[in-house]
């Protein structure tokens, strides 16, 4: 418990668009609009999401560390992300009651998001002025 609490209080805004993932992909419907009209809008808002969050993730962990611990990243950065994603996929297909439908082009669109966030992470990463 301590450690969640210590990742909340450590990295609030990745929490809170993290846990803005997890309802947006579980509520029941989203009302029309007329972006609906665009292809494949949904793939990128599903891009957009992953990556900006990541991002965000990648900068706060820039801001509170001297010293990159490159595995702690890949693991929490970039591969967790990645399973968070499929879990939310399959969730939206099982557990949606036939509301939501899990999608593997979502997942791979939040999986691309998530790669580029830490292309974009490592790149601040390196051009921080701490190292």
């Amino acid at each position: 418990m301590s450690f969640l609490f210590h990742l909340v209080k450590r990295y609030p805004f990745s929490d809170v668009f993290i846990l803005a993932i997890w309802i947006l992909s579980l509520v029941p419907f989203f009302p029309e609009t007329p972006l609906d009209n665009v292809r494949f809008i949904d793939k990128w808002v599903h891009f957009v999401m992953y990556g900006g969050t990541f991002t965000i993730l990648w900068i706060e962990y820039t801001v509170k560390h001297n010293k990159p611990d490159y595995e702690k990243l890949f693991f929490w950065a970039w591969l967790m992300p990645i399973i968070m994603s499929g879990i939310i996929e399959l969730l939206q297909e099982y557990c949606t009651g036939g509301h939501r439908s899990g999608d593997w082009l979502d997942f791979a669109a939040n999986a691309t998001g998530v790669t580029i966030a830490a292309l974009i992470g490592l790149l601040i990463l390196r051009l921080s002025p701490k190292r």
